[in-house]
């Protein structure tokens, strides 16, 4: 890692009030998979981003289940996804300005990864699992608790944007229990700019299709077409 990279992984750090002994583990939090293709045996943040979903997720369980009591399983479950939906992640990775941090390739930046939601929200997650892996879970835990109290307060007054995913579930079990499954239908393109198409299905019924440069952005739009077809249905 070279001076200038270690320098603003150093101001990242003191954004986000910690400090990590393992520089490179940081630093593979904020590499993009573009950025891993065009550099021989880079590492990049997927992987980080499955374990940091967990983590948070399990936090925020913990604390609602602790903290609201009176509360039911459904609507401990309605605020979680909210908490932790991209919307939220993404307002977190806007308030650090993670964009500046991400190692991506040109062609990815060129075509606004540094903004984008999906890629940005991913960094998030990851970040998590850096801390996680390092510092462990009491101190994820209070890392988490301290930089989401602001979305969990918006959480509780119903007052966070969902993301297409989690509005589309919330709407759908209403009505009870609902499968829905996101099927890739096929993807296209090299490994540093793949274009994967996504369906959606309801109880096994076609609602959508979307398409994105991850499979997480390519199934919120089949999710945004399936909620715009439901109102069509719907009138």
């Amino acid at each position: 890692m070279n001076a200038l990279r270690e320098d603003m992984l150093v101001e990242l750090e003191e954004k986000i009030g910690l400090n990590f002994q393992n520089k490179n583990l940081l630093d593979v939090a904020l590499t993009h998979s573009s950025y891993a293709n065009h550099k021989k045996n880079a590492k990049y943040n997927e992987r980080l981003e499955f374990l940091g979903d967990a983590v948070l997720e399990l936090v925020i369980s913990d604390f609602l289940f602790k903290k609201y009591k009176e509360k039911s399983e459904g609507e401990l479950t309605k605020t979680r996804a909210m908490i932790v939906c991209e919307n939220s992640l993404h307002s977190i990775a806007k308030n650090w300005d993670i964009g500046k941090y991400i190692n991506m390739s040109k062609g990815e930046e060129m075509t606004g990864g540094r903004t984008r939601v999906s890629i940005l929200a991913d960094c998030i997650e990851a970040i998590i699992a850096a801390v996680y892996l390092e510092k462990g879970f009491e101190e994820v835990k209070s890392f988490i608790l301290i930089n989401f109290k602001e979305n969990i307060h918006k959480a509780l007054n119903n007052q966070i944007i969902m993301d297409h995913k989690t509005k589309l579930q919330e709407i759908m079990q209403q009505h009870g229990e609902v499968n829905i499954e996101y099927n890739l239908l096929k993807y296209e393109g090299p490994p540093h700019r793949r274009k994967f198409y996504i369906e959606v299905y309801i109880n096994g019924k076609y609602l959508g299709k979307g398409d994105g440069y991850s499979k997480k952005e390519a199934e919120q739009n089949a999710a945004k077409e399936a909620l715009n077809n439901l109102e069509v249905i719907n009138g």
